[in-house]
């Protein structure tokens, strides 16, 4: 998995609908004689004041059949808001959209706010009273359809909901209002172009068991080497699932933070997200108790984005599960598998297979899906990229200088050599090859399989790098020398100088 920015398959036919770019924040539905001119009006105007943007069917007649660009705003909005009045259900194009509107909460984890606006909840649930007169109608016309729409409207009460009978409207309507702009602010940017996303959103969706209704805390580890996507995917799947949680906090950059800041200001970070107000910490013990007792009774979304194996980090901030209320998920996405020894479940990203790495390329470079023929050959040329190495070499400065030695001898000579091979030879040098080859896969950069092994072509590009960085033109003071033509060129430099 590889991302600039992100990646989303761009055929429909082979996207997932996990990740999802919104076109609208609330689809709003309702029945146009009971309320388009009083509460329906007043809540779409308010929710278009504080920013939040509405899709409203403003058209007074409508046709036999339901519009396909209904169906599709339903599908591309955030969250629903459904005001069930008195004549809702004589409606077929209302059912029509309430039965689309369940489906998407089913299929896309789509929010569905219900408001019940002079109505018996019970009526609505039990097809009763006007609903139940309303049902009777459709009995005799549109048999094919009821109970799809019965279905949609008993799952739809049994959400939890707003009864407005008696009282100040305008309360409601700030209280939607307010519900709408939180689901919406705690939404994070993942970019454009997402490819070779959906794999892993669904294994994520997977082990943080977030369709089972578990109710114990679930700990989740996303590893993988820098720069690979692992910032993006936590991204992506907290904006999937953040609606489901009572409180949420996104912790970017832990690691860099940690080393600028200290945990003291990442601490207060946590605690300003979940309860919304500043906090007096006088140490890290004692942020860590009031986080502890914070979280405690509450259902939470927490993720620690790029954590390493720093105790500290491990014990003052992360925590352990009893520090989390019933239902909680964290995520924690490192570079480095050793900092995951607490996580129940782990998920390892690794690079773009042939086909989405492409399709990656020619987003980028030519705005389509499908690359060109002509540019296919383009396309195999290596292109060192300063960016990428830069990111690459973070793990490679947290190395000690032993492991190094070990990475570097490796990307110059031990490549998709025998792991037992290259151990003798390391450990002759006295370099400690078990341990070492054991931290530089821990820090994703080898793979060790069938006793052999490999190294990403970049990562081992990096290495090189670092190497010649030591001394650029100058091949005879670089620590190793591995290029035929490097070695030529040092020994005729040497050769000349006598």
């Amino acid at each position: 998995m590889a991302s600039t920015s992100a990646q989303l398959p761009s055929d429909s036919s082979s996207s997932s609908n996990l990740i999802k770019r919104w076109s609208h924040d609330v689809f709003l539905s309702f029945r146009g004689e009971d309320t388009r001119y009083n509460f329906t009006d007043h809540l779409y105007a308010h929710l278009l004041r504080t920013g939040i943007k509405t899709f409203r069917d403003d058209r007074l007649t409508r046709g036999e059949e339901i519009q396909d660009e209904l169906l599709k705003a339903i599908e591309n909005s955030r969250c629903s808001v459904v005001v069930f009045s008195k004549n809702y259900a004589e409606s077929r194009w209302c059912l029509e959209e309430l039965a689309k509107i369940m489906e998407c909460k089913k299929e896309k984890g789509q929010i569905v706010l219900p408001v019940f606006y002079h109505v018996n909840p019970s009526d609505v649930r039990k097809q009763i009273g006007n609903f139940g007169e309303a049902f009777t109608n459709h009995e005799i016309n549109w048999k094919n359809k009821v109970q799809r729409w019965r279905e949609a409207l008993t799952r739809a009460a049994n959400i939890s909901r707003w009864e407005i009978e008696d009282g100040y409207e305008s309360k409601f309507i700030k209280e939607i209002n307010d519900i709408c702009k939180r689901l919406n602010d705690q939404c994070l940017f993942v970019g454009e172009n997402l490819v070779g996303m959906d794999s892993y959103l669904r294994e994520l969706t997977s082990k943080l068991k977030i369709q089972s209704n578990d109710h114990n805390v679930r700990i989740v580890g996303i590893w993988g080497v820098g720069g690979i996507g692992k910032t993006t995917i936590a991204k992506a799947i907290y904006n999937q699932i953040s609606s489901d949680f009572g409180c949420v906090s996104f912790l970017e950059n832990v690691k860099a933070i940690h080393k600028t800041d200290g945990i003291h200001d990442l601490q207060k970070q946590l605690l300003r997200d979940i309860t919304g107000e500043k906090h007096y910490i006088s140490n890290i013990s004692r942020g860590s108790k009031v986080i502890q007792d914070t979280l405690q009774s509450r259902k939470a979304l927490i993720v620690f984005d790029d954590i390493d194996d720093d105790l500290e980090l491990l014990e003052y901030l992360v925590g352990e599960h009893h520090w989390f209320g019933r239902g909680s998920r964290v995520l924690i996405t490192t570079r480095d598998r050793n900092s995951l020894h607490k996580v129940d479940d782990l998920c390892e990203i690794e690079g773009l297979n042939l086909k989405d790495a492409l399709k990656l390329f020619s987003l980028y470079s030519f705005k389509q899906n499908v690359l060109e023929e002509g540019y296919k050959i383009l396309s195999n040329v290596n292109i060192p990229n300063a960016k990428i190495q830069d990111v690459l070499k973070i793990s490679y400065d947290e190395l000690d200088r032993t492991q190094q030695a070990i990475f570097l001898d490796i990307a110059c000579f031990f490549k998709e050599e025998d792991t037992d091979f290259v151990s003798k030879i390391l450990d002759c040098c006295e370099m400690f090859a078990e341990s070492g080859i054991g931290f530089l896969e821990a820090k994703c950069l080898i793979t060790v399989s069938h006793n052999k092994i490999y190294m990403h072509d970049l990562i081992q590009e990096m290495g090189w790098e670092v190497i010649c960085q030591q001394h650029p033109n100058d091949p005879n003071k670089w620590t190793t020398l591995w290029n035929p033509d490097d070695i030529h060129r040092s020994f005729m430099s040497e050769k000349l100088s006598r």
